[in-house]
């Protein structure tokens, strides 16, 4: 009887090439399974299991080691949905809404007002027009698709967002270290985020360095920080979904799967304001340590 073929030797000849001429180059593996899934030809668990395979065929020639590069995937941040409310610190944050694939949560009673505007009142006139993560080199660009202004509160800079960040770390069940600074945004009538994704790019070189600094962006915390007259909603356009802003709610969702890997259904954007101000603190949650 003849054996079915090995996962590697089951891929096609372009395939198998582009595995071994990768690796001869030390590209990352996982960045290498990441692009395999990312195009829509094989599962991970195939590229993983066939990457792990050339790397044993070139272990057999003294060329790599021969255990596997790949580990069990980190445990990822969650919301408890066990109940409608939960307990965090001094308040009882509401649970309003849930959508299971690709995972969105919003919720209520996150912040107080007072919070909200203690934060706002931090940032004052610190606000620069917000830029965006070039692909190429990873510099921080104006771009025309992102026309809001943005501030940032860096760990240790104020009390208030000591504590809202201890409490956001315990809603996730994620360490606080492994959080970005919260990065504030903050949109006029007509400024918009056009549709993109906020986890980084694996095939992007401008990305690569800042995946360096703590790994994927496996979740996002909006949280409201004013209240908007008109327009102004979160929307994921592939969903059919919109969010609009309420102070102190916050909105959750997840940008990978439980491997790490992009899920491209998280496409979301900041609808153009219509009529006030829309204030926002974005908080990105990272694999590891950020810096």
């Amino acid at each position: 009887m003849t054996s079915p073929p090995t996962p590697f030797a089951s891929l096609p000849a372009v395939w198998r090439d582009w595995i071994m001429e990768n690796l001869a180059r030390a590209c990352n593996p996982l960045d290498m399974a990441n692009s395999m899934a990312a195009s829509g030809q094989h599962s991970m668990a195939v590229a993983r299991a066939a990457i792990d395979e050339a790397l044993a065929l070139r272990a057999a020639e003294g060329q790599a080691p021969a255990a596997s590069v790949f580990v069990a995937p980190q445990q990822m941040p969650y919301i408890d949905l066990e109940r409608n409310l939960i307990a965090v610190q001094d308040r009882m944050v509401e649970v309003l809404f849930v959508l299971k694939q690709p995972q969105i949560i919003l919720l209520g009673n996150v912040l107080s007002d007072e919070e909200c505007d203690a934060i706002v009142a931090h940032c004052g006139t610190r606000y620069t027009r917000s830029t965006v993560t070039g692909e190429a080199d990873g510099a921080s660009v104006v771009h025309e698709g992102r026309t809001s202004e943005m501030a940032f509160i860096q760990r240790g800079e104020a009390e208030v967002a000591e504590r809202i960040e201890q409490r956001l770390a315990e809603l996730a069940h994620w360490p606080a270290e492994c959080g970005e600074p919260f990065q504030l945004q903050k949109y006029g009538v007509t400024q918009e985020y056009r549709p993109h994704y906020d986890w980084l790019d694996p095939d992007s070189s401008g990305h690569r360095s800042h995946l360096a600094r703590g790994g994927q962006r496996l979740a996002t915390f909006i949280l409201y920080l004013s209240d908007v007259e008109q327009g102004g909603g979160t929307v994921f356009p592939g969903l059919g979904l919109e969010v609009y802003p309420k102070k102190g709610s916050a909105l959750w969702f997840l940008n990978t799967d439980v491997n790490h890997q992009p899920d491209k259904q998280t496409l979301h954007g900041g609808a153009p304001v219509v009529s006030g101000t829309k204030i926002i603190a974005n908080k990105w949650l990272r694999q590891g340590r950020y810096g």
